[in-house]
């Protein structure tokens, strides 16, 4: 069983208002994220509580989980409760995408549970352009244990740190557009 995870949980300062539920064709940005987690068993979506993001997730009947008090600003915070949630509800595998990633392959998550070795933790996006450190497949025991490790302390490694400490491996996508990110509201068009 494979759950999924959007990634919403950012505060959008270069956009300017809450990216995630801007519109974008007729739907908020965060909805094709959605479609692109669709053979996941379920999925959630790390959001503040008082966010659109955490709204729209209880309009599609979505978990929203925010990160808990105290936890370092960054993707990673969100990840780790989202592999929290993945374990209590039995799945091995976690599956995530940021929310302003609107043109993902529909065959995402296949090809990541595909590429992912036994021995590996983690899956990780790779294009022309480079990692894309929070389109991934990770193993919800070992990346929950490395990433509890990493962020002792209060801090927030870089992502591609947790790829190294469970032995993830890069899968090749293309074209590299695919994985644009939305940063402003340019980015939309």
């Amino acid at each position: 069983m494979i759950c999924g995870l959007i990634l919403a949980g950012g505060r959008s300062s270069r956009f300017g208002s809450e990216k995630a539920v801007a519109p974008h064709l007729g739907r908020p940005l965060i909805a094709p994220v959605r479609d692109a987690l669709a053979p996941c068993a379920a999925v959630a979506v790390s959001a503040r509580d008082d966010s659109g993001a955490a709204a729209w997730a209880a309009a599609q009947g979505l978990e929203a989980l925010p990160d808990p008090p105290g936890a370092p600003d960054g993707p990673l915070s969100g990840l780790r409760e989202g592999l929290r949630w993945a374990r209590r509800r039995g799945a091995p595998l976690l599956a995530t995408a940021p929310c302003d990633t609107p043109r993902l392959p529909p065959d995402l998550v296949p090809r990541l549970a595909a590429a992912l070795p036994p021995g590996a933790g983690g899956a990780m996006a790779e294009t022309a352009d480079g990692l894309q450190p929070l389109v991934a497949l990770w193993r919800v025991g070992p990346g929950l244990a490395a990433l509890e490790r990493l962020m002792q302390g209060g801090g927030h490694p870089p992502v591609r740190d947790l790829l190294a400490a469970v032995g993830g491996v890069r899968v090749r996508f293309e074209p590299a557009w695919l994985f644009a990110n939305v940063n402003t509201p340019e980015d939309l068009g």
